[in-house]
């Protein structure tokens, strides 16, 4: 029996396995999914996951990381497959926040194979609009109208830094 030698047999594995993974990851991304919209005062974003197990539903935070994960059992194995490209197994999809977010505040529901969470975005980062006021004896007040009380306004009373006009 005559073998005969490949120098690239090796090689040509070792990129058979790095593809196959890449695909892998790439039918996963597939697997769940994502839109992200802002609406409002919050964003929106929107995951689909048909088939996923409810329960096996779990999103978490931790720093700034919003982990999404959740699976899909296989379906009975004493069947004859005719066709089977549905992705079983558990699918993690991971997001990195932004600083303007109230990360105490997100909510998650799961209806009909879609998982909507709801990021609210924090009262700091919220735009708002200083009004300039024009007073009288060399005084100047400047206040916000974002979620100030009245008393924090008048706190808002700066001493003029030139000298009087009359």
């Amino acid at each position: 029996m005559v073998t005969r030698y490949d120098p690239f047999r090796d090689f040509d594995a070792l990129a058979s396995r790095l593809l196959n993974q890449a695909t892998d990851m790439g039918q996963a991304m597939r697997a769940m999914p994502v839109d992200l919209f802002r609406s409002g005062d919050h964003y929106v974003l929107l995951c689909d996951l048909p088939g996923v197990d409810p329960g096996s539903v779990d999103v978490g935070v931790d720093g700034r990381v919003l982990t999404i994960r959740a699976q899909r059992s296989a379906r009975a194995e004493d069947v004859e497959w005719l066709s089977q490209e549905r992705p079983t197994g558990t699918f993690v999809r991971q997001l990195t926040l932004g600083p303007g977010l109230d990360l105490d505040r997100i909510e998650a529901a799961y209806n009909d194979g879609v998982l909507s969470l709801t990021l609210p975005v924090a009262e700091q980062a919220k735009p708002r609009r200083i009004e300039v006021a024009h007073g009288g004896a060399g005084q100047q007040m400047i206040s916000g109208t974002a979620t100030e009380k009245p008393s924090e306004a008048a706190q808002g009373t700066v001493p003029s830094q030139g000298g009087e006009s009359s």
